[in-house]
């Protein structure tokens, strides 16, 4: 036991010392000429890596967070940020315009959350510790035992590709779009990005990755919120998605195994059909709390 609560305390002082490393070292965000021009700015900051801009082909950052409606000044929430893609944007943006940027994050307060869990929070709090150029990054428990949001404190809630990780469990999927229409202030908007299944029945367990639209609007309707506009601004003609591990056979996941499989990548997977692909077909959708 003692050998392991070493190894997991060397594991943080490790992740403390790279995290603390890049708060040193990342650039300052420089003020834009104009308030118009901060979206542009961030989206173009050098703190993003290449790889990162390479996927603003597929995921078209600049275009969607117009038609969502992102304004300056907002209360931004994002929900389950995994690495930090959007975070990247969302955080500066937040603190160029005088709003502020909260991210939920795993249940520290659960004695059962998995030390995995536990680091990967610290990670993610400590590679975004950097407040002249993120401002100052606010961390909310989310999970099956959390305190539940507080009741109307964001004007802008993002929901990008967790959908599909909710509807495994019992209920957890028409709660979770509960708790984010309360948290939403009248007139917000929840922007909603999410792997887009073929029309019709919805396997409920979602195990392919792909939501079917409707599936998805009934669910906020179910919780209050309006549908206002959807777009194809992250359509992908080419994802027939029947792929032989989901969606999670395309990029940038690229799997040649099953999800939770002991088994090692397949080399002999031929991956070329599916990079040519590119990432998947998307809804993106927005809705509004009345």
């Amino acid at each position: 036991m003692r050998r392991f609560v070493t190894a997991v305390s060397m594991a943080l002082m490790a992740v403390a010392a790279g995290g603390a490393a890049q708060a040193q070292d990342a650039p300052a965000a420089p003020a834009p000429a104009a308030e118009e021009s901060v979206l542009a700015s961030v989206i173009a900051g050098s703190w993003r890596s290449d790889a990162d801009k390479t996927r603003d082909a597929f995921r078209h950052p600049a275009e969607s967070l117009e038609f969502w409606g992102l304004k300056p000044g907002m209360s931004i929430l994002e929900v389950q940020p995994g690495e930090g893609w959007w975070t990247q944007i969302l955080a500066p943006y937040a603190a160029r315009t005088g709003g502020r940027y909260t991210a939920t994050a795993s249940d520290i307060l659960n004695p059962a959350l998995s030390q995995g869990a536990r680091l990967g929070r610290q990670r993610f709090e400590l590679r975004f510790y950097n407040p002249g150029l993120y401002g100052r990054v606010q961390l909310v428990n989310w999970g099956p035992e959390a305190t539940p949001l507080a009741a109307d404190q964001y004007d802008f809630i993002l929901l990008s590709r967790s959908v599909h990780g909710w509807m495994s469990g019992e209920g957890a999927v028409e709660r979770n779009f509960g708790l984010l229409a309360k948290a939403l202030k009248p007139g917000g908007v929840l922007a909603v990005e999410q792997h887009r299944a073929k029309p019709g029945v919805q396997d409920l367990k979602a195990g392919s990755g792909y939501v079917t639209e409707a599936h998805v609007i009934q669910l906020a309707e179910k919780a209050g919120l309006k549908l206002v506009a959807k777009s194809e601004i992250n359509a992908n003609p080419k994802d027939t998605k029947d792929h032989p591990f989901g969606v999670w056979t395309l990029p940038p996941t690229r799997q040649s195994a099953a999800r939770g499989s002991k088994e090692p990548p397949d080399p002999k997977f031929d991956r070329a059909k599916y990079d040519a692909i590119g990432e998947s077909d998307r809804m993106t959708l927005r809705f509004t709390k009345g």
